[in-house]
């Protein structure tokens, strides 16, 4: 890419200090490979860069730098300078700055605003962490229904430049009452002394500003949206959420999801910024408290050992059973915690899915028992009934783990807790345990401990 190509080049110019060129070079680029290219300079480095920037463009560029790198910045540039990038960014990255910066700088950066965008900013701030209003923005544009078209056109070019969209407008009673939404196509191709209030279908898909953020990027998904109004209690428009802010909420759930599954503590900070022992911190608690649960399954061995002793073979396949659970149970989980996520499962539901994959558990048991005992029965010095114990026991140990690996996901996501926490590692410890109980308890009936 360009700006990897370059860097090399543009790192000598700084220590010549040709910052003409500079200057002339970063502003033909797109404020996001700026952005990235100051991230990866030395601070000294990319504050002298940003500050050579014009005022418009260092304000983009501010707004694609990660929250670390942002609070860096601020730390080095002077209080004015500082105050006038915040006031310059949108409400809603304005906010997301603010959910990373210490308390006390928040304050400080907030004193310094002009009252308008000082009241803006309270009043976001004044919402709940993850809520919808956190991440709305108050640059929109409203209409009143008794517009004709040529009015709200009039209307729309003298202020709607700097708003956020004006794709989508938003038609607004005397009380701030969100009325309904209406396309800038529709409003073009309507007659010149039509009201907007003829225009208006009345469907109207909004959000309220204490919806939880997901919410929002599920609406959006199911009505293939861009942008959303956000109302207070009483109805009254208080803001819009637009799909590039949508795209930061699912990628972070994403992110948060996954570091689940893999029994890691979500990392609240961009990977190329974490350090060792931050890293470390978040994947310890889960691997200390897998081991402590991995030692039941020793306990059980532990139990069971005198028939180990007595019939060595049976420790030949303790490994492909419990192996074959966990992965059968890591499956199932993960389409399930996939499902819950997108809204693909519905608890109305449950019984439907229970006896589905019920089925599906079935049919892996009796294709994996099978083969099992097939293989197991041609094993040299094998009996029949140590060959009938192993594939039973992997029939047993599938279904079982398929179940556990369906239900589990569910029964967290009922009580309120992430079903990505019912993770693969978590799956495959309880298959282990209770797979290697199976599997003794069989041999323990069938060759008559």
């Amino acid at each position: 890419m360009l700006k990897e190509l370059l860097k090399p080049e543009i790192e000598e110019l700084i220590e010549e200090h040709r910052w003409r060129e500079l200057k002339e070079v970063l502003v033909e680029w797109n404020p996001s490979e700026v952005a990235y290219l100051l991230s990866d300079l030395k601070t000294r480095w990319a504050i002298i860069l940003f500050r050579l920037l014009p005022k418009d463009f260092a304000y983009d560029v501010f707004s694609y730098l990660e929250p670390e790198k942002q609070e860096l910045f601020l730390k080095e540039l002077t209080q004015e300078e500082t105050i006038q990038i915040v006031e310059e960014m949108d409400p809603d990255d304005r906010t997301a700055l603010f959910e990373e910066l210490p308390a006390e700088l928040v304050q400080k950066i907030i004193g310094g605003l002009t009252k308008a965008e000082r009241d803006k900013a309270i009043k976001l701030l004044g919402y709940p962490e993850d809520s919808v209003g956190r991440l709305m923005t108050t640059d929109y544009l409203t209409i009143k229904p008794d517009f004709t078209r040529d009015e709200a056109l009039e209307y729309i070019r003298k202020f709607g430049k700097d708003k956020e969209t004006i794709n989508i407008l938003y038609v607004v009673d005397n009380s701030g009452r969100l009325v309904d939404d209406v396309h800038l196509h529709d409003i073009i191709f309507a007659e010149p002394d039509e009201k907007i209030g003829n225009i208006l279908d009345g469907k109207v898909v909004y959000l309220s500003a204490y919806d939880d953020q997901e919410k929002a990027l599920n609406i959006m998904k199911q009505y293939d949206y861009s942008v959303l109004p956000v109302v207070d209690s009483s109805g009254i428009l208080v803001g819009i959420v637009t799909f590039d802010d949508i795209l930061d909420v699912a990628e972070e759930e994403m992110t948060e999801d996954i570091h689940k599954i893999s029994s890691v503590i979500p990392i609240d900070i961009s990977y190329r910024n974490a350090s060792p022992f931050r890293l470390y911190l978040k994947r310890v608690v889960w691997l200390i408290a897998l081991v402590l649960a991995d030692l039941s399954a020793s306990k059980i061995i532990e139990h069971f050992s005198y028939m180990i002793a007595a019939i060595t073979a049976l420790a030949f396949f303790m490994p492909v059973l419990i192996d074959t659970g966990g992965n059968a149970g890591s499956q199932i989980s993960t389409i399930i915690i996939r499902a819950l996520a997108t809204g693909e499962f519905k608890p109305k539901e449950l019984w439907k899915t229970i006896l589905k994959e019920l089925i599906v558990a079935l049919l892996l048991a009796l294709s994996l028992g099978l083969i099992i005992f097939g293989i197991t029965f041609l094993w040299r010095g094998i009996t029949v009934n140590l060959a009938i114990v192993v594939g039973l026991s992997m029939l047993l140990i599938v279904i079982w783990s398929n179940l556990v690996g369906l239900l589990l996901p569910i029964i967290f996501n009922a009580v309120r807790i992430d079903p990505a926490v019912a993770s693969s590692p978590l799956i495959t410890t309880i298959a282990d345990a209770s797979g290697l109980f199976i599997y003794f308890f069989t041999a323990k009936q069938i060759l008559r401990f």
